[in-house]
């Protein structure tokens, strides 16, 4: 079984179950492997939760540098609606995984202080900037909730409607 599977599993448990449900027998047992091929890739559930953490933040961090060229809340944008559409959201799970460790939140708070403070100098209106990148913020919040919530119509205008506001007055 491929380490992504084993991640998967964990993340698909965290959603279904809650913190609580998190061990390495029911990620096993989840992931249909025996707990010895668990512990091959993963050690612990700190090493399990890490990985989680670091998958989540390479992955947006890959999304955002897919974007076409623009202003970085313009990309920063573009990935949030690309990771709501993909339906694959472990933001919360990821979280919730690793709410009681600081330590294991930590790589998490540092990409967020990063993705909200890239690039801002370059923005032509940086309130503006900041308003959208914490709209996505709450967009893949509530998304990561509430899957079903927004519809392709509707987040093709939440998109318009975003990148309107990023737009200089004339």
């Amino acid at each position: 079984m491929r380490r992504d599977e084993l991640l998967d599993a964990a993340e698909d448990l965290l959603s279904d179950l809650g913190s609580t449900a998190l061990t390495l027998s029911a990620v096993a047992d989840r992931a249909g492997v025996s707990k010895g091929g668990l512990l091959y890739h993963f050690s612990t559930k700190e090493a399990l939760i890490k990985a989680m953490v670091e998958r989540l933040v390479a992955e947006f961090d890959d999304l955002v540098a897919a974007q076409p060229d623009a202003t970085y809340t313009e990309r920063y944008l573009g990935a949030t609606l690309a990771a709501v559409r993909s339906g694959r959201l472990r933001r919360w799970a990821v979280v919730t995984g690793a709410s009681g460790n600081t330590y294991l939140l930590a790589p998490l708070r540092e990409a967020m202080a990063r993705w909200h403070r890239e690039g801002l100098a370059d923005e032509p209106d940086l309130v503006a900037s900041q308003i959208v990148r914490l709209a996505c913020e709450g967009l893949w919040d509530v998304a990561s909730h509430d899957p079903s919530l927004n519809g392709d119509d509707e987040l093709r205008e939440l998109d318009t409607r975003l990148r309107a506001l990023l737009k200089p007055p004339s």
